[in-house]
């Protein structure tokens, strides 16, 4: 009986992944990985810590090597080699090794695709010129440290503000870079909501970056003798012009679907191969994995591009599964991911508001500022939570943190929940880990299934952040319950001052003709006055966030040109 034979083309999370799954549950299979690239298992999440030199060798970003593969495998891999061609009908693949030319063809039983996403790169005049890098594979980070070898003090523009840009930015900086983000949208991180994308606008301008937002990049022009730079000048669209040394080039990325596309394979809207439940291709012979397919979203249901290694792997590992027999399903995504930036931690899961909004799903949004761990134990920092839910069932559809520590562990346990199909009543009863260094007695995830219970009770009513500017005086009353000295540091314009413990006693001096929106520093006390407010017969919402969430978020209000918030 002849071997069964498994080709995958396409290294790193997913077709690594594979090639390996598939030998631990077949042994007699020959398995071939094709990879036009240098390396086929290596860390791409860490190539921006090696250009900062936290990852100081190369070496440290390989996880497996044909040699390795073999070795522990039994896997024939061949590196510097591409797959130019599909012929589905006799079932090989056209193979082409990058270096010498030489062609031949595989025959294959089942075939992988795992080909990845290529960066965006735009025509925009001057895109192509010296010192412009993008950041996908260890060659690009050695290019990128060669080029730079010789500058002095550094100007580096990073244009595009998602994970790598940031991480990137956050790179260079530790180097000793001037650097500048320009973004085209009027945020950076789009998974965040804007003001939560507000701590990142923040923290990255206390670093010494500069951000341009709302300003993309329209050319990339050559330096002169009056505007001297080692690579060009970036001239975005309000018309500034931005000296770099280097530019990073981090627009985002698009699935590449080349060979899938001439093979007749199903693409989908979005661009991505489609698969089914099993990640099998229009072709049964065929399964696709990894960035280059379109995926169930986890909560709307509607296809999304969500290019993240962990669901890759998963993916190759179920990939495997199905061609060698075993009952395996890949049901969908949630998008959970992770940023460090300098002191701060960014992270989310699940849908955020303008994902529920196109695929028309009712929400509510709580925003709360617990503590990382037991405010009496030294060192605790707030963490800006946002939680999004169904407001009739409260059903969880995501969640965003931003902090300096603690955020992982939180959106990791909202991220299950989601999975699992939780409520915000079932966040209330979660037992979590405690000690003092390390939590609270009400952990807060337990504060934010409180906070939204509170909500799908009809215990209080909430306003949002964004509706302070559109409040007519007329018709409401804002009021500030913090202390005096909370007070004077700075509060929302138009504000009237009672704090909470003195509010059962100046009731007189409320309007009862116009719906008092109530707010404090967190969202905390302001609940409890909302709370006193409302049994003793007033109109009230609970601004929910409180002032540190409008405080972060203000900017958006404020609708600030490009060059003021590059300016700070």
């Amino acid at each position: 009986m002849a071997r069964r034979r498994l080709i995958i083309v396409g290294g790193v999370a997913g077709g690594a992944t594979a090639a390996a799954r598939a030998r631990r549950l077949c042994e007699d299979c020959k398995i071939i990985l094709f990879e036009r690239g240098p390396h086929v298992s290596f860390a791409n999440c860490g190539l921006p810590y090696f250009v900062g030199g936290e990852i100081a060798e190369p070496d440290s970003l390989l996880i497996q090597t044909p040699a390795s593969l073999k070795a522990r495998f039994d896997l024939d891999v061949r590196v510097k080699t591409e797959i130019v061609r599909i012929d589905r009908t006799a079932r090989l693949v056209h193979a082409r090794e990058v270096e010498t030319g030489r062609e031949y063809d595989e025959t294959y039983d089942a075939l992988i695709l795992s080909t990845g996403a290529s960066p965006l790169k735009p025509l925009l005049p001057g895109i192509d010129r010296p010192g412009h890098f993008m950041l996908r594979n260890i060659p690009d980070v050695e290019r990128i440290m060669a080029w730079s070898s010789e500058c002095g003090r550094c100007r580096a523009v990073v244009v595009g503000g998602g994970y790598i840009g940031l991480e990137m930015a956050e790179q260079l900086r530790r180097r000793g870079y001037e650097v500048t983000v320009v973004e085209a949208q009027s945020q950076v991180m789009a998974p965040l909501d804007p003001e939560m994308a507000a701590w990142l606008h923040r923290e990255l301008r206390m670093n010494g970056v500069s951000l341009y937002v709302n300003d993309p990049v329209v050319s990339f022009e050559p330096p002169s003798g009056r505007e001297p730079a080692k690579s060009s000048i970036v001239v975005l669209k309000s018309g500034r012009r931005l000296p770099a040394d280097t530019v990073v080039l981090s627009m985002g990325v698009k699935p590449e679907v080349t060979l899938a596309k001439e093979a007749g394979l199903e693409i989908g809207k979005l661009g991505g191969v489609r698969v089914n439940e099993h990640l099998q291709t229009s072709d049964p012979h065929i399964w696709a994995v990894g960035d280059a397919i379109e995926v169930r979203d986890g909560v709307t249901g509607q296809w999304a591009l969500i290019p993240l290694a962990g669901p890759a792997n998963r993916q190759g590992r179920i990939a495997a599964d199905h061609i060698l027999g075993r009952p395996a399903r890949y049901d969908s995504t949630l998008g959970t991911s992770i940023l460090r930036l300098f002191t701060l931690t960014a992270a989310c899961t699940g849908a955020n508001e303008k994902a529920l909004r196109a695929a028309a799903i009712p929400f509510e949004v709580v925003h709360l500022h617990p503590g990382s761990h037991a405010g009496y134990y030294p060192g605790a920092e707030p963490i800006a939570m946002k939680i999004l839910f169904s407001p009739e069932t409260g059903k969880l559809l995501g969640a965003q943190a931003v902090g300096h520590e603690g955020v992982d562990k939180r959106i990791d346990v909202l991220a299950t929940a989601i999975k699992a199909g939780m409520t915000v009543h079932d966040l209330v009863d979660l037992e979590l880990a405690y000690a003092p260094p390390y939590g609270s007695a009400k952990d807060p995830v337990n504060v934010a299934g409180m906070v939204a219970q509170n909500v799908v009770r009809g215990d209080v009513t909430l306003a949002q952040w964004h509706e302070i500017a559109l409040l007519d005086p007329r018709t409401t009353f804002l009021l500030d319950v913090r202390r005096e000295d909370e007070w004077v540091q700075g509060a929302i314009p138009g504000a009237s001052h009672i704090p909470l413990d003195e509010l059962r006693n100046r009731l007189d001096e409320l309007p009862r003709n116009r719906e008092i929106i109530v707010y404090c520093q967190t969202g905390q006390r302001s609940y409890i006055a909302a709370r006193l407010l409302r049994q003793q017969g007033f109109r009230v919402k609970n601004l929910t966030g409180s002032y540190r969430t409008w405080d972060a978020a203000r900017w958006l209000s404020e609708q600030r040109r490009p060059e003021v918030e590059g300016s700070e």
